[in-house]
Formats: C-alpha cells, structure tokens, sequence
C-alpha cells in the first residue's frame, strides 16, 4: 500500500501567504523631512500642541537636529514656557556643544527678546543675529532663493529695529543714543529702502527729535505700502506693526488713517483689547477736536458729542475684553478706565447697542465709516 503524500494545509498556507504579504509591506518610518513639514504646517495653524508631538518625535530620533529644535523653541515660546525656550536656545549658539556650524540667526533673536532685563546683551545678541543674516545675504548662494533672500532682509532689519527701540527706552539717557538710532535706521534702510518697520522706527525718532512734518511724512509712507492690500495678503503687517502705526498716527493727530487701520483689525479680530482702546482713544481725541472746531477727515456730521460716545463704547468694549480675557496690560486699563470716567463726569453715556456689544463681548462700533453690506468681514 502507498504511502499518502503530504498536502499542504490550505488553511495555514493562506496564513503563510498573508503573512508575508504583510511583512513585506509593512509601512516605514517617515522621513525627518516629512516630519518637519507637518511640523510647519502646524505651527502656521497655530496648532502647537500637535506640533510639539512631531518635534518631539525628531528628536527622539535625532536628539540635536537642529531645526527641530529652533521650530521647538518657538512652540515653547508660543506656549509661554520661556525657561524652556531660553534654554533650547540657548544650545543653539556658541559655546554650547550642539551648537550647529553655523548657528540659526533666530536663536539669537529670540535670546535677545527673552533678555528685557539686560539691554547690553539683548544689544549684543540683536548684533550677532544681524551679522549672521547680512552674510548671509552677501552669500546669494546657487540654493538660495529670492524669497529666502526677501526673509533675511525683513529679518536683519527686524533685528536693527530691535535695538533702535533699546536705545529708545532703556538706554535713551546714554549721550550716544540718538546717533546710534540714526545709524541703525540708516542702515536698515539701506538694506530694505521700503521695509514698513524701519520707517515706522525712524518716524518714532523723529518725533522725539521734534521733527514731526518728517514724522508725518515717513508714517504716511509706511501705511500707503500696505493700505490696499487684501486682509489675507501674506505681506500685509502683523496685527503688532499695524498697532504701533496707529499709535504714532494718533500722536501726530492723523486720526482718520489710523480709524481706517483700527477698524480694519477689528474687523479681522473684534477681541483685540488694544486696538478697542485705540479706537476707544482715538475718537475721545476727535472729539476733542471737533469740539474746539478743527475739521476731521470722515467726520461729516458728527457732533463732538457723537465721537465721545463712540469713544465711551470702545472703551468699556475695552474693559469687558480685558476682564475677560485677563489681559496682562494694566496701564492700557487704568488709562481706559480713566477716559470713562472722564467720559461719565462729562455726561457722556454709552450708547443702548454699545452697552449692550461691551456686556456680550461682541464686537462693533456705532460709527460706520464704510457700508457694511460692501464690507468683506472674515471673523477669527
């Protein structure tokens, strides 16, 4: 009688067979590279808690990448871990041992931002940082592109600025304060004649040469770059520049230009606590005006009285944000509460709609400067 022959089991060959499907297809790791794109993605969306995953995950693989930890940095900076950043950071430059070759110029940068309280080394860091991106700028090698090259000027300048505002405030008593300011200016436009920040700069020191017609000129130059640009142009100035624009526009009682740049951000963000006030501040002064018979730009028919209570709703829009947002500025409360009060001793009452946006947190003002059924408005 024959021997039977060994047939394979059908069952256990089709696991077999499944099984080296499997391995063979089993998914791979992904690239740093690809890890590092997530990770921008996200820090664009503001998602720092997901993207901190994705650094961590780098470096778990790669404990000194170096971008992964400036982007990581950032993400704690976001995050108000500034210890933490500050250390990060601080790794990236020399002497540190993980230091890359050649260090990133952000680093210093935002070193240089976490030292308020040491003016000559934030000076010092600010430098080291502008010395990195002009060679680099100098450079222009084969990979370098003409968008890389636009960011590090905006960067360099962005650094000279930085230390044109130390030598503004704390060090503005040291006999070579003003020169220095010049030079840095000087410089800054030299590099980038049309740069938004170094004109606003320059116009800030002017003012406080007593220059103001060439004040005026260099405020209204820094607006007319970016006035016409769509609310989602990537070079339309962060909310921060276009602030700073308003509050050197109000000192030089340009107050239709800077309504027409407050309005604009609320329209973007009506929770924006400084630029409720700024409004708020800006028509108490136009009211002032009025009232003494000056013509504003805009006005039309509006009364004296009219612009202070726009301006007495701004302001407790302001204060209802603040309080609910637990803002950290003070002095920019204190200030709106005393105009209130100026505002209430005067027999100036919020308006019933403006009463009512402070008590609900929503946005809107009472004077309409444009037609709102025109306006294109993306809330955020």
């Amino acid at each position: 009688m024959g021997r039977l022959k060994n047939k394979k089991n059908p069952l256990k060959a089709a696991k077999s067979s499944a099984a080296g499907v499997a391995s063979s297809s089993k998914p791979t790791a992904p690239s740093i590279e690809s890890l590092i794109e997530k990770a921008q993605t996200l820090i664009v969306q503001c998602d720092y808690e997901l993207a901190r995953k994705f650094l961590v995950r780098i470096l778990e693989r790669d404990s000194i990448h170096a971008e992964a930890r400036e982007m990581l940095g950032f993400v704690q900076v976001e995050t108000g871990e500034l210890d933490s950043a500050r250390e990060i950071f601080t790794s990236l430059i020399p002497p540190s041992k993980s230091a890359p070759s050649r260090p990133p110029a952000s680093a210093y940068l935002y070193l240089a931002q976490l030292t308020e309280d040491d003016p000559r080394t934030a000076l010092n860091l600010y430098q080291q940082a502008f010395d990195l991106l002009l060679a680099l700028i100098k450079e222009r090698s084969s990979v370098t592109t003409e968008e890389q090259i636009a960011e590090y000027r905006k960067m360099a300048v962005r650094a000279l600025v930085s230390m044109v505002e130390i030598w503004m405030t704390d060090l503005c008593f040291e006999e070579d304060a003003e020169s220095n300011c010049d030079s840095l200016l000087t410089l800054a436009l030299e590099i980038d004649p049309n740069n938004v920040e170094a004109l606003q700069s320059l116009a800030s020191v002017r003012m406080s040469q007593q220059r103001p017609d060439e004040a005026r000129v260099l405020a209204e130059k820094s607006w007319s770059l970016w006035k016409d640009l769509d609310a989602d142009d990537p070079l339309l100035p962060p909310f921060s520049v276009r602030l700073s624009l308003t509050r050197l526009l109000l000192e030089l009682s340009l107050y239709h230009q800077a309504l027409t740049i407050l309005q604009d951000i609320i329209a973007s963000d009506d929770q924006d606590v400084e630029a409720w006030y700024l409004e708020g501040w800006c028509f108490f002064l136009m009211g002032d005006a009025v009232k003494e018979g000056a013509t504003i730009e805009g006005v039309d028919e509006l009364t004296w009285e009219d612009l202070k209570r726009d301006a007495r709703d701004c302001l407790e829009m302001c204060k209802g944000l603040h309080k609910a947002q637990e803002h950290p500025d003070e002095q920019l409360l204190s200030h709106a509460i005393e105009l209130i009060n100026e505002l209430e001793n005067a027999g100036i009452k919020p308006s019933p709609e403006g009463q009512d946006e402070a008590q609900n947190g929503d946005g809107g003002s009472e004077t309409e400067w444009e037609d709102e059924d025109d306006a294109d408005v993306e809330m955020s």
